[in-house]
């Protein structure tokens, strides 16, 4: 009956690492884009937010979930293509700030979700304000 203890134990405390690696990430990853990233290439777009990163147990991989947000839907795409190619680029800088014995790959994944909630918000709106009239 230990051992079950211990054992259930131990896979919250893998659960509790992996969030606050995750959380670790995404702020780390987010500050090499809106500083060192930036200074390489001024015409990323002006919001860009890291939403999600799912790191595998390993170490060796990691999906990072991002949305960029743009009005010019080319600006948006040529933003998220210059984040992509400079992966290589962004894991050096998270080596030289995160304590691990490796840092994962990187692979950007572009998050929608924020696009899809404003979305349903403004048909929501518009919903509303025919409803009052």
């Amino acid at each position: 009956m230990l051992s079950d203890r211990a054992d259930q134990r131990g896979v919250i405390m893998k659960g509790n690492r992996g969030e606050r690696l995750s959380g670790e990430f995404q702020k780390e990853i987010s500050s090499v884009i809106s500083s060192k990233l930036r200074n390489k290439y001024p015409e990323l777009s002006a919001i860009i937010s890291i939403t999600s990163a799912d790191i595998a147990p390993d170490l060796k991989s990691a999906k990072i979930f991002i949305s960029i947000f743009d009005t010019n839907e080319e600006k948006k795409k040529n933003s998220f293509e210059i984040i992509r190619q400079n992966a290589g680029f962004i894991r050096h800088e998270l080596s030289l700030v995160m304590r691990l014995r490796t840092v994962p790959e990187l692979r950007f994944i572009f998050d929608e979700s924020m696009e899809y909630g404003a979305k349903i918000d403004r048909i929501l709106e518009k919903l509303d304000t025919e409803k009052d009239d």
